[in-house]
């Protein structure tokens, strides 16, 4: 598979706080990368980093081969990474296809929103992607967890955006409607244009959506290893050797 990207040495600390430590991680294109780990691991702040939001304190992460700066999380966007938070960063209030949009709107002459081409393009994106909702107009407060989701998933890919980091996308959610997600997962790696890092908590949902796994523990990936070539009987007993061990160096 080709290697899409590159993360080597990456550490960062918030004033006396190490929240990660010498992180190696790659993805390759069109493949789907569970990344787990406990609260605090260090997840949420190597997502930031990928995203652009954080700048590492060391370490380089390459794209397609070439070392790049993150400068911001526009300058990620610009070069296909895209993020998709627990939040969603979706308006309640607003249609579905403004949402698609959001921030990232089509305007006619003297900046008038072109609503026409906005919503049949996103019509055409939420179908491209397999998702059904009742239509781009509806108020987004009214879908259910799982189209809202896809709404932001739907946005994303829409933007052209090459590698999808999910914080979570299946936190909260009901048994159907994580399987709505995992499904739409399922496509786009069929699909293979979207390479996609995730965190997830169930090792379930790893083992169902997943090609690869990496642990984060302490801020370290102690773990690296194909879906196919481990189980989630495997995975728990490695979890909770690296928590004992965790344990006994903690207590000197």
């Amino acid at each position: 598979m080709t290697e899409l990207l590159r993360v080597e040495g990456i550490a960062k600390r918030f004033g006396p706080v190490t929240a990660l430590r010498n992180i190696d991680l790659t993805l390759h294109q069109g493949e789907v990368l569970g990344l787990l780990g406990d609260n605090g691991a260090g997840k949420s702040t190597l997502i930031k980093i990928l995203s652009g939001y954080h700048k590492p304190d060391t370490g380089t992460i390459h794209l397609d081969g070439e070392p790049v700066e993150l400068s911001s999380v526009v300058h990620a966007r610009s070069l296909g990474i895209d993020t998709v938070y627990q939040d969603l960063a979706l308006v309640d209030e607003l249609s579905v296809f403004h949402n698609v949009f959001l921030n990232r709107e089509v305007v006619r002459p003297w900046r008038l929103l072109d609503n026409r081409a906005m919503r049949r393009r996103a019509r055409a994106a939420i179908e491209d992607i397999g998702v059904g909702i009742p239509s781009v107009d509806v108020p987004v407060a009214r879908l259910s967890g799982g189209q809202r989701q896809a709404i932001a998933i739907a946005r994303s890919v829409h933007s052209d955006a090459r590698i999808l980091l999910l914080d979570e996308p299946l936190a909260a959610m009901g048994v159907r409607e994580a399987a709505m997600v995992l499904d739409l997962i399922s496509r786009l790696r069929e699909d293979g244009e979207v390479s996609i890092i995730m965190i997830l908590h169930n090792y379930v949902h790893v083992f169902q959506a997943c090609d690869r796994v990496n642990l984060i523990n302490d801020g370290e990936i102690v773990l690296d290893k194909p879906t196919d070539e481990s189980s989630v009987e495997e995975l728990t007993e490695f979890v909770v050797k690296e928590f004992r061990n965790g344990r006994r160096h903690a207590r000197g």
